[in-house]
């Protein structure tokens, strides 16, 4: 009952966004009031801090699928197009930040830039924590609002020919209309739970890695110690007995000190699997085998082969067809009959899948030559059988 009467208390009073218990499930999308899809900023902005910037987990899981989105083999069919989509963008490579945003944030904007004539020249990744939707009375967005500081600036959705200015490419989202649920409010109770477990081993550690023991002082007349007694007694404990660097050093006792020795609780002994676990569940938010990050006690992928394939078939490929399908679909304007795809032939994790196909189709003896190079991705040959 206590329980919720607190949930029912805290949503009393238009408190709805102060829920003191589980942030990570209430508001895990960061999602706050203000224009309509504004995410949360401060609240992204320090999950990203937990994440990205203090786990070592998180930080490599996201890096993996970003890069490899990033630096994924390319096919094109219009190289103006191409240019655009592998240009960078701030310095980063466009389809490697756009794979971050979504991935972290859940929401991707590409800002079109075009010259005098109205022909795109580059393509611009804006930061999803600064950018909020501004929605019409239909309740469509009719321009977004990014902000950096106390400056924003208003971008329509299209500019006065009616072309677009800004694509959106967000992950899904079943509860929200305007903006799409990132991995990183999935995994985020996971990676503050690994970061506890990490701060506690590190104090641990500055604690000679385990609490040895305790001094315990007998007195024949059942007088204590004193006050300067005892906190010169935790001075010398801490300055010449604490710490890694003084591990293992002979402590000399005064009279009436007796040294009892200590052990670890179940508890502090069970953090390695509680890290392990936690480990695992940022892993599995973000898409990312755990073999491929060292984590230890997997069992689910005999090699790193198949986990290699798995991360290509089940994060890698579905991820750059969403960005590739919506920057295709945002630029039809400029280039009606263009496709961006990702060039499976190059891809080495996925060439045992691409012999296996190939084969299967030479060998099929119903097919005519172009419907086998139909089947393989490849375009049809003039006056061909």
């Amino acid at each position: 009952m206590a329980l919720i009467d607190t949930l029912l208390s805290a949503f009393k009073g238009g408190e709805r966004n102060r829920v003191p218990l589980f942030p990570g499930y209430l508001q895990g999308c960061f999602a706050g009031s203000g224009p309509v899809g504004t995410p949360r900023s401060f609240e992204y902005r320090r999950a990203v801090e937990a994440a990205y910037l203090a786990n070592p987990i998180a930080q490599r899981a996201v890096r993996i699928v970003a890069e490899g989105v990033g630096q994924a083999p390319m096919s094109c069919s219009d190289p103006d197009l191409a240019r655009l989509v592998k240009a960078t963008s701030a310095g980063q490579p466009l389809v490697e930040s756009l794979a971050a945003h979504v991935l972290l944030h859940g929401n991707g904007y590409v800002q079109i830039l075009k010259d005098a004539s109205g022909r795109p020249v580059e393509l611009f990744a804006l930061r999803p924590d600064r950018v909020s939707i501004i929605a019409g009375p239909d309740g469509w967005p009719q321009a977004f609002r990014y902000e950096v500081g106390d400056e924003g600036v208003t971008i329509p959705v299209e500019d006065e020919q009616g072309w677009p200015s800004i694509i959106q490419i967000k992950a899904l989202h079943p509860l929200d209309d305007h903006l799409g649920a990132g991995s990183l409010a999935a995994a985020n109770q996971a990676i503050l739970v690994h970061n506890a477990a990490t701060a506690w081993n590190h104090a641990l550690l500055e604690n000679a890695a385990r609490p040895s023991g305790a001094l315990v002082y007998e007195s024949g007349d059942g007088a204590g110690l004193t006050q300067d007694q005892f906190d010169r007694l935790r001075n010398e404990l801490e300055s010449a007995f604490a710490g890694a660097h003084n591990a293992g050093r002979p402590l000399l006792l005064d009279g009436g000190l007796k040294w009892q020795s200590m052990a670890l609780s179940p508890a502090d002994m069970d953090f390695a699997s509680l890290k392990s676990a936690a480990a695992r569940e940022i892993a599995l938010a973000f898409g990312v085998p755990p073999m491929l990050l060292g984590l230890p006690g997997d069992n689910t992928y005999s090699n790193y082969r198949e986990a290699n394939r798995a991360l290509w078939r089940l994060t890698l490929l579905p991820l750059a067809q969403k960005l590739f399908s919506a920057l295709e679909e945002g630029l039809e304007a400029w280039f009606p009959a263009a496709s961006i795809a990702i060039d499976l032939d190059r891809i080495t994790a996925l060439s045992e899948d691409r012999e296996r196909l190939w084969k299967q189709v030479s060998d099929a003896d119903f097919l005519s030559r172009a419907e086998k190079r139909q089947m393989l991705g490849f375009a049809a040959e003039e006056n061909a059988p």
